[in-house]
């Protein structure tokens, strides 16, 4: 149990950071209401692709395992919050 609870926090940070890379990148953008409305737009709709692309990945591969979709979705999103910063889209 203990590791379960340890891989759903490790995939809330990670979703976290991935969100942070997008408000930072919006911030060196322009910084202006647009510019964060279309980043946390961005966040949410490529959490919400890659939740559907793991969910179905999920039930074929690690059925009843939410701690694995959720990990992989932090990282998912993690890897694109940090690609979007340093692109600086």
């Amino acid at each position: 149990m203990r590791a379960y609870r340890q891989r759903l926090w490790l995939g809330i940070v990670l979703l976290v950071v991935g969100l942070s890379g997008h408000l930072i990148a919006a911030a060196t953008t322009g910084g202006t209401y647009i510019h964060y409305r279309d980043h946390i737009f961005g966040f949410v709709f490529l959490t919400a692709v890659a939740w559907v692309i793991l969910a179905l990945l999920g039930r074929r591969y690690w059925a009843n395992r939410q701690d694995i979709t959720l990990l992989a979705l932090g990282t998912v999103q993690a890897i694109l919050g940090l690609v979007i910063y340093a692109s600086g889209v």
